[in-house]
């Protein structure tokens, strides 16, 4: 089995290498293609992933191309983590609302808006290349604003196009903690859409037990949710929600921290990554070390001024369980090795939000076996979730919209209407500012 990396020169790639390594006990691989537009970045990469293979006493064959076609002909899977406009980008993202006012965040608000913009056309350029060169091969989307981008892909690639995000499965795992309980055990029940779901039950044979966790303020405290939202909140919603969440409940709390912040964390990784990208002649050795302590600065500061907003002194955890490398390991299994897995992914809603149309991509947990992911029956929700989610759903695809058609029109209409805008004049200047910073954004609407 052929498994394609698309983004190979990713910074969190030798994450996904050694989980490969891991699953290929179980599931036969043969061999690795990493791509990207930057052969450079992916030679740095590969002197990690021989690091690793030589660690773990041998790894699975790679080899690296700058030509798409070649990198996805003949693979059962592709796995595809891009950021188009690199950390460059990802930092006008975050600065061009908070000039004016506006939550600066690179999913979440106008910089996912933006963020999306320009990745779309990118990513349906290797949907197209995949229906041409590799039909029958699954698409595992990591790339951000991940649900977006799979409906989008969708479009070409029907449900082979699955995307997937760790946010929702670290929660439950969290929650289960807090609890005192085995994840595996548990029922989570689960919705929304990517960066904007709830927990809004977590079962055992018998009952829901989020009820005994909400009302105690002291478990609630032990976990990362729990510290952010606050018991009186999370009684109130009588949910818990997506981290992401904080940026919309706590809107003008977060632009505030961020703006009073000394670098934010686009910044931040721009600085860092630039610098371990720089040394690329230290031998495999010294470059697994090199990433691995790199890696650790930079989870370190993960929602770290949502954290500061909220008050919450502490650094981010590095969870050994979590990450979208696991996540992406389970789907492969379960589909190529036919172990069955309930996981919560971005798919093709069909029936499990009743008020969304089948072809909306939701979040939702998911039965994943041979035939790919069936979304599970969610049925009826908080009433401010589901006009949340109707609301960010026709922010999302008007983003589509924009994106492939190259009206600017409906740009503005997606940045007015999205919650975290406050006018229509604001998302016209926000949209004027992208354009003059960014080329990959004023392009789309180049006739």
């Amino acid at each position: 089995m052929k498994v394609t990396i698309v983004g190979g020169g990713g910074f969190r790639v030798p994450l996904v290498y050694g989980a490969l390594l891991d699953l290929a006990k179980r599931v036969k691989i043969d061999s690795i293609v990493l791509h990207d537009v930057d052969e450079a970045r992916m030679v740095r990469v590969a002197s990690v992933l021989e690091g690793l293979s030589a660690e773990a006493g041998g790894g699975i064959p790679f080899t690296i191309t700058t030509d798409l076609a070649e990198a996805v002909s003949g693979a059962s899977f592709v796995l595809c983590a891009i950021r188009v406009g690199n950390l460059e980008g990802r930092l006008i993202d975050e600065s061009v609302p908070l000039a004016r006012g506006v939550l600066g965040q690179e999913t979440t608000g106008p910089g996912g808006i933006c963020f999306a913009l320009r990745t779309i056309p990118v990513m349906l350029e290797l949907a197209e290349t995949m229906a041409e060169h590799a039909p029958e091969a699954w698409l595992i989307n990591f790339t951000n604003p991940a649900g977006m981008v799979t409906e989008a892909l969708q479009r070409v690639l029907g449900e082979r196009a699955i995307g997937i995000c760790d946010s929702p499965a670290g929660l439950c795992r969290r929650v289960a903690v807090a609890l005192g309980r085995d994840p595996a055990e548990l029922w989570f029940d689960y919705f929304g859409l990517n960066h904007l779901g709830w927990l809004q039950s977590a079962r055992d044979e018998e009952r829901d037990l989020l009820p005994d966790l909400l009302a105690n303020d002291a478990l609630l405290a032990t976990f990362e949710e729990g510290q952010l939202f606050g018991g009186d909140w999370l009684r109130s919603l009588e949910m818990i929600p997506n981290e992401y969440l904080y940026y919309f409940y706590y809107m003008s709390d977060t632009v505030e921290a961020i703006r009073e912040s000394p670098q934010s964390r686009g910044a931040f990784l721009l600085e860092q990554q630039r610098e371990f990208y720089a040394s690329g002649d230290e031998a495999p050795e010294l470059a697994l070390e090199h990433w691995r302590q790199t890696r650790h600065d930079r989870e370190r500061t993960y929602m770290a001024e949502a954290r500061e907003a909220a008050g919450i002194e502490t650094e981010h955890g590095i969870d050994v369980n979590s990450g979208y490398e696991g996540m992406a390991m389970a789907v492969l299994e379960a589909i190529a090795g036919g172990k069955q897995a309930v996981l919560v992914l971005s798919t093709s809603n069909r029936s499990s939000l009743p008020f969304l149309d089948p072809k909306a991509v939701v979040e939702v947990p998911c039965v994943v076996g041979p035939t790919g992911a069936v979304p599970v029956a969610v049925g009826t929700v908080a009433p401010h979730a589901r006009a949340l989610i109707e609301t960010m759903k026709d922010v999302e695809r008007t983003t589509i919209e924009s994106a492939l058609t190259g009206s600017r029109s409906m740009a503005v209409r997606a940045l007015a209407l999205h919650p975290l805008v406050p006018s229509v004049v604001t998302a016209r200047e926000i949209l004027d500012d992208y354009c003059e910073r960014l080329p990959d954004v004023d392009e789309v609407f180049r006739p």
